[in-house]
């Protein structure tokens, strides 16, 4: 009887696969693409900012670079009890609260107008629109001219056809005539916002309301106002935003003068006609923060209006 042998089975091979990349280096991959834009957004942003609050501590100015030292908050405590700084904050926000209300009145009522189906819709649309395309400065030199010129504007044309008084605008009324060349800029921005806010109602809901004999403002009233809610918060922040820091209307038409400089106008003289540095830049930052403390609750009305989009979805 012969034995036979058997050849040793080779043993599994228990090594351990190649590692695969870990999760936070795949984060890292897809991260990668958007990190030149971040670093241009930190360039030409944050680090300009960085340099304008450490200069709003000290005592700059221009004219005497060598005599600047640092004073801590001293430039703030200037820029609130200042007079004409505290004067410019209020005006800043009479002419926000003005622009912005009467921007949404009107915005509202011309979406109304578009959300109705009507010959010539889309022509009426691209129309109303125009103003917030405009250059903010050509904007304002149109009204400064072309409108508000006492010898040759539209309105005292108008005026004297009938037969009325030819008032120098600017110099009679002059916060108003920013305030309207702004209204006519901002309005449509307004409407465009309020008008995807009317096209995305509940259609069966008005149809059950007019099959249960509400009219159309009662329908207005209790159905549309309480959907336009979050979008007439949206576009009171986001003017906001933008109208505290306007610039163009101010200087284009009035110079600043008789009592329409606003903060960022004020800004602009401490820094570039009195050489101011350091104030200049302790008023900026405080425009910056008030900016960034509506800019919060703008996104907060967004990520809102996301989440009833979705949730409606």
């Amino acid at each position: 009887m012969t034995a036979t042998t058997t050849a040793p089975v080779a043993a599994p091979d228990v090594s351990t696969p190649p590692s695969r990349p870990s999760a936070r280096l795949r984060a890292w991959a897809t991260r990668a693409p958007l990190l030149p834009a971040l670093i241009f957004m930190i360039a030409v942003t944050q680090l300009p900012f960085v340099a304008t609050l450490v200069i709003s501590f000290f005592d700059w100015n221009a004219l005497y670079p060598d005599a600047r030292h640092f004073t801590g908050l001293s430039n703030y405590g200037d820029v609130l009890t200042d007079p004409d700084l505290r004067k410019s904050v209020w005006t800043t926000i009479l002419l926000t609260v003005a622009v912005v209300l009467a921007s949404l009145v009107l915005g509202l009522a011309l979406a109304l107008l578009l959300d109705r189906r009507f010959k010539g819709r889309g022509v009426v649309r691209t129309l109303l629109i125009a103003p917030f395309l405009v250059v903010p400065v050509a904007a304002a030199l149109l009204w400064k001219h072309v409108l508000y010129n006492p010898e040759y504007g539209l309105l005292n044309g108008l005026l004297h056809y009938v037969g009325g008084p030819q008032p120098d605008w600017i110099s009679n009324t002059p916060l108003l005539a920013v305030e309207l060349s702004l209204v006519w800029q901002w309005t449509p921005f307004m409407m465009l916002i309020l008008l995807a806010g009317l096209q995305s109602r509940d259609q069966q809901q008005i149809e059950a309301a007019r099959v249960d004999g509400a009219g159309d403002w009662q329908i207005f009233v209790h159905l549309t106002l309480p959907h336009l809610r979050r979008y007439l918060e949206l576009g009171a922040l986001l003017g906001s935003i933008y109208i505290v820091q306007n610039f163009d209307a101010v200087f284009t038409i009035t110079s600043g003068g008789l009592g329409t400089a606003n903060l960022p106008y004020t800004v602009y003289q401490s820094f570039y006609q009195a050489h101011e540095n350091g104030l200049a830049s302790a008023a900026g930052v405080l425009v910056v923060i008030g900016s960034i403390i509506i800019a919060t609750f703008a996104l907060r009305v967004v990520s809102s209006l996301f989440r009833e989009e979705v949730g409606r979805a």
